[in-house]
């Protein structure tokens, strides 16, 4: 059989895999090391296989990950969800769908420290879905702004998923941490703009609450100092070259912890879970990362990449036309693949291609996170209507699809502005240099 026959066989046993659900990590560098070895030799496979774990794992780059990932767990454990949510619903809880919006908002917030989408959902939803039942929201709105709401948890920054684009592409971390903002800010504002319709096409949606003073909105911004500070420090320094990332997310993380001491709201047992969490998700993430980069290895022997350019070229379609097949390519496979093993699956193909028909591949992140975060909301593997649906046991999971859909629509508009303005996500990373 020719190498990218090998190849094709090998994406579809991935892809099995992937359905019978075992170990990201362990049935990509499976694939990879069975396939590299057929096209080789076994003595290379090995080679390849202790090389790449090794490297991997020795990464400094990596370390981001971890420090990152610990800041969001402290974060949670600091009490800093409850005052976002607080906050956000003093503001503009006293309008129609305020109570949802306050909810956008307050994802918006926590992704900021959190930069995971299922971290950013189940937090916030704990506090803000029993709020919003009790008040008498529709529950396909709660839901649907809820899932929606945690997608924002990849995009704002610091995201895991750029910490996981930057290490496989070589590309500057703190530059798609920056990438992110505007687009996250962009999509915050049409997820509100959602709820906004909808409670003006349904006004019993989103029922108004009792609307609060100038005085309180005011007082109950001293809850966000911390946040502002944390964030501050860890994005401001990143932007103005103080630190790298990994510095960023150290620097975060003691911050983090600071915080909860300063409040007195960080116990040791807290501490202690925060920890345990932190590690046992840097660990799968790094696992995964290993594996991904042995499958990679093996998808570049089977010049697929290459084969794959060479068809993009003979049929001749436009540099745009290319863009918008690989972006429909990645909203439809985030249907069915979870987004991590979809983006490491798929990146070793796409991303040469993208560099050779001149797009820049900081822009290039921001598109993916954006259309595989879509992914996360949609049947049959949106893990974030799952995450929901566990904090709503009285609806349907159909309900809760149901409610996502207006606001997977205004990420369509999202994708379709950062195709017509490509400097959203291209100008504020041209002032860092890391």
């Amino acid at each position: 059989m020719s190498p990218p026959v090998i190849g094709a066989i090998g994406v579809v046993i991935l892809l099995l895999f992937f359905v019978l659900e075992m170990p990201i990590a362990i049935s990509m560098a499976v694939v990879g090391f069975i396939g590299f070895s057929l096209l080789t030799s076994f003595n290379a496979g090995l080679s390849v296989l202790a090389r790449d774990v090794y490297t991997q794992f020795s990464a400094y780059t990596l370390t981001a990950i971890t420090t990152f990932i610990t800041m969001g767990c402290y974060a949670y454990a600091t009490g800093i969800t409850g005052r976002l949510y607080d906050a956000s619903y003093k503001w503009v809880g006293q309008y129609r769908g305020g109570l949802a919006m306050a909810s956008v908002f307050a994802c918006s917030g926590f992704a900021a420290i959190s930069g995971s989408t299922v971290a950013t959902a189940a937090t916030i939803g704990k506090v803000a879905i029993p709020e919003m039942k009790s008040r008498g929201y529709d529950n396909e709105l709660a839901a649907g702004c809820i899932a929606a709401g945690g997608t924002l948890g990849i995009l704002i920054p610091p995201s895991n998923m750029m910490i996981v684009y930057g290490i496989i592409t070589q590309q500057s971390i703190g530059k798609l941490f920056i990438a992110g903002f505007l687009p996250g800010v962009l999509l915050t504002g049409l997820f509100a703009l959602v709820v906004y319709i909808t409670c003006r096409l349904r006004p019993q949606a989103g029922p108004s609450g009792p609307s609060t003073s100038w005085g309180v909105k005011f007082k109950s911004l001293l809850g966000l100092v911390e946040v502002v500070v944390l964030f501050g420090l860890v994005i401001g320094g990143l932007f103005a070259g103080f630190f790298t990332p990994t510095q960023a997310g150290g620097i975060g993380a003691a911050g983090s912890l600071l915080i909860g001491l300063a409040r007195r709201e960080l116990t040791w047992n807290k501490f202690i879970n925060a920890t345990k969490e932190g590690l046992v998700t840097s660990c799968m993430i790094l696992f995964i990362i290993a594996g991904a980069t042995i499958f990679g290895h093996f998808v570049a022997v089977t010049t697929i990449p290459m084969a794959f350019a060479n068809w993009i070229s003979e049929i001749g379609w436009s540099p745009l036309a290319t863009m918008i097949m690989i972006a429909v390519i990645y909203l439809v496979g985030g249907c069915f693949i979870d987004m991590l093993p979809l983006v490491l699956l798929t990146l070793p193909i796409f991303y040469p291609v993208v560099l050779s028909i001149g797009y820049d591949p900081i822009w290039f992140a921001v598109i993916i996170v954006f259309v595989t975060g879509a992914g996360v909301i949609t049947p049959p593997v949106g893990v974030n209507a799952y995450v929901v649906h566990g904090l709503m046991r009285e609806i349907s999971l159909r309900q809760v699809f149901s409610g996502v859909y207006p606001f997977l629509a205004a990420m369509v508009v999202a994708i379709i502005i950062m195709f017509l303005v490509p400097q959203l996500a291209t100008y504020l990373p041209s002032f860092t240099t890391y």
